[in-house]
């Protein structure tokens, strides 16, 4: 008699990003697993998500930071590229806390960004709050639009 053995369609996606792996020798998946009794995920580095806006005074980067704590954040500008490093640090396990699925990410993570041309990155600022990281970026004067006022004669 034959046992039944129950289909998981993330062991495929696993077994095909491991010989994709193999094939390239890189990967962009960690080598370890978040195991459950019934499913291994791999998941990916983590990287926090970053919107980047534009309007005529600044670029405005927002980065989703959710439980990062502002002394864990650090912010630089050098030769032309912003960087935006940190930690989110993982919740310490707890004896009478058992976890069902962990699906966040935690531990270090880098973010690089060329600055564009038309900014000015001497005078870039940043804020913290409500776990969005906001850098502003100003345009200098002279990228700046001029609106210059029509005369009617």
């Amino acid at each position: 008699m034959a046992a039944l053995t129950r289909w998981n369609p993330f062991r495929e996606l696993e077994e095909m990003q491991r010989r994709m792996a193999a094939l390239l020798d890189w990967s962009p998946f960690r080598r370890t697993s978040l195991a459950t009794d019934e499913e291994t995920i791999t998941v990916p580095e983590w990287s926090p998500l970053v919107d980047i806006v534009e309007d005529d005074k600044e670029y405005l980067l927002k980065v989703e930071l959710p439980e990062v704590s502002k002394d864990d954040v650090k912010v630089t500008v050098e030769g032309g590229t912003l960087t935006i490093s940190g930690e989110r640090k993982a919740e310490k396990e707890e004896k009478n806390r058992k976890y069902h699925r962990v699906e966040r990410f935690y531990g270090r993570f880098v973010r690089s960004f060329t600055i564009p041309e038309d900014a000015d990155p001497d005078n870039v600022r940043a804020e913290f709050k409500d776990g969005v990281l906001r850098v502003h970026l100003p345009k200098s004067e002279k990228a700046r639009p001029k609106q210059i006022e029509v005369k009617v004669s």
